[in-house]
């Protein structure tokens, strides 16, 4: 999750674009939904004739959680036996029967498999323009990039955590230079109690100490281990530790001597883990960000408040006023501002971990990693953060009367006082956008990855609460708020399940549209309701 207010120096900045060695044709791409029809055989005939081939390769196969009787196989698109970077496509069966495919394909490649730079030397370029050190299990990948400007490229990618910033470097394969850099900063056995942010106490879900001395952040209680740690802010260990050249250690993991904690972030950043878990179990019946019970770690407390004078932009954007994703199944909750200090727009900043919309919109960008995997620029990358969003608001619903705060349409709102970051019911307020004919066209903010979230944000709103877009003036018959437990799971499964890493907003519409025929049947309120969200917007 990465916060812009207006007046401050919160929005992203683009990062360098290098234009290296290429073919020379233009990528030609080919956005597949299909899902009846002549269409939907003819790609299904294709798909298997470039599965025999080797052009498609298996990634996972999993099965539908919300209908027992389907199966999502994922596939990665390669050339000769090396990964194209977001070619995919993933096919929705129910027996032998294909029920729907969506994906993006790259045509006309034609240059050679065979790198010159190891990836060992490509990590050491890596090294040079981050200027951090990679862990050994930061190995790069060896990928044909499609590029923008036309053509393709082989390179190695890896992600390094700056001092600031968490970026994907794609290295050319052969000549070592940089061709593309981006940031990927997705920004936010025993029971004890603890006092959270906002002075609500709740359950703490702790383990006894080494010797039998105290109690320390680790939930025992749900299946996956939930650590959080108290990094004490101590900077230069939290970036090490994001970078794989440290592990953490049981002196990281925060620590209570009675079991009656009061440090809210770390109260708030271990419950709302646990509490996001159990969103996601209940609902979906998902076990934890990759199905399989990943480890969860929460880190706080990066830097000290009263540090922020001394501090530089960059690490007052990062770590003081954003929570992110860093991969991995770990998140970094800021400390937010000291109390007598206001953003320029009049906000205070509490500590990001006290909102449970913030924790879990960090998560769900877990989820979307080892799911979809949405590229993380432009219009995939909108619908990235959008997703998170949508699960954020999802999850304050879903314990209203639990959580402090009120559950409503806003983001943020628990942290970032008055008004959150952004609204889903009215995105023009914090200046993003609600129709597609005004949505962000410029190279900022990873080509407006959160500007744009607003667009399909809009759509989860209508297609639940209903309404009429303020652009188009089309009405939209939503499902009611009492049943948003319909788009929420359209939404997850769509999001989780069947949408390609490179879908685009159209690509987004027809997923949706199918997820919602899928689980309650053609011309159903659910479908209705997302068909008519999605032409509020002027997504077609």
């Amino acid at each position: 999750m990465r916060f812009r207010h207006e007046g401050t120096a919160l929005a992203l900045a683009a990062l360098a674009l290098g234009v290296m060695s290429a073919d020379a044709a233009e990528p030609r791409v080919t956005r597949l939904a299909a899902t009846e029809g002549a269409a939907l055989n003819d790609w299904d005939t294709r798909i298997d004739s470039m599965l025999r081939a080797g052009d498609l390769q298996l990634r996972r196969t999993h099965e539908d959680t919300l209908l027992p009787s389907r199966q999502h196989v994922r596939l990665d698109q390669a050339y000769r036996g090396v990964p194209v970077y977001s070619g995919q496509v993933v096919r929705q069966t129910e027996g032998e029967r294909t029920v729907s495919v969506f994906g993006t394909l790259y045509e006309g490649i034609d240059l050679d498999p065979r790198p010159t730079l190891t990836a060992d030397q490509a990590v050491a370029v890596i090294e040079k323009l981050s200027g951090a050190d990679l862990g050994p299990s930061r190995v790069p990948r060896l990928v044909v990039l499609p590029r923008d400007e036309g053509g393709y490229v082989l390179a190695y990618t890896a992600r390094a955590f700056t001092e600031s910033d968490l970026v994907r470097y794609f290295i050319d394969a052969r000549t070592g230079a940089l061709v593309l850099s981006r940031s990927e900063l997705q920004r936010q056995a025993v029971s004890g109690t603890g006092t959270g942010v906002l002075g609500d106490r709740k359950k703490m879900s702790a383990t006894v100490g080494v010797g039998g001395v105290g109690f320390i952040a680790s939930d025992e209680f749900r299946p996956p281990a939930i650590f959080t740690f108290d990094m004490r802010g101590n900077l230069t260990r939290t970036n090490a530790i994001l970078n794989g050249v440290v592990g953490p250690t049981l002196n990281d993991v925060a620590n209570d001597s009675d079991n009656t904690w009061t440090d809210g972030p770390v109260v708030d950043a271990h419950s709302y883990a646990g509490w996001t878990y159990d969103y996601y179990f209940l609902r979906f019946n998902r076990r934890g960000l990759d199905g399989n019970n990943l480890e969860v770690w929460s880190l706080v407390h990066p830097v000290r408040r009263e540090d922020i004078f001394s501090a530089s932009n960059s690490v007052v954007n990062t770590f003081f006023l954003n929570a992110f994703y860093a991969g991995d199944g770990i998140m970094v909750y800021g400390e937010g501002l000291l109390p007598s200090l206001r953003l320029t727009n009049g906000q205070r900043v509490d500590y990001l971990a006290g909102a449970l919309d913030i924790v879990a919109h960090e998560l769900t960008h877990g989820v979307t990693d080892y799911t979809s995997g949405l590229i993380y620029q432009g219009e995939s990358g909108a619908l990235n953060e959008s997703f998170s969003d949508m699960m954020a608001a999802a999850a304050e619903f879903y314990y209203q009367g639990r959580a402090p705060g009120q559950s409503d349409w806003l983001i943020g709102e628990d942290a970032f006082v008055p008004g959150g970051i952004r609204s889903m019911q009215s995105p023009t307020v914090w200046g993003d956008p609600d129709h597609y004919s005004i949505r962000f066209t410029g190279p900022e903010d990873n080509g407006g990855v959160h500007i744009n979230s607003g667009i399909p944000n809009h759509v989860f709103y209508l297609a639940t609460v209903g309404g009429t877009n303020r652009v188009s003036g089309i009405a939209v018959t939503g499902v009611g708020q009492a049943n948003i437990e319909q788009i929420e799971k359209v939404m997850y499964r769509a999001f989780t399940a069947m949408m390609p890493s490179s879908a685009n907003f159209s690509t987004a519409r027809a997923v949706t549209i199918q997820s919602a025929r899928d689980l309650y049947g053609a011309g159903s309120p659910a479908e209705r309701a997302v068909t008519q969200a999605w032409n509020a917007v002027g997504v077609n």
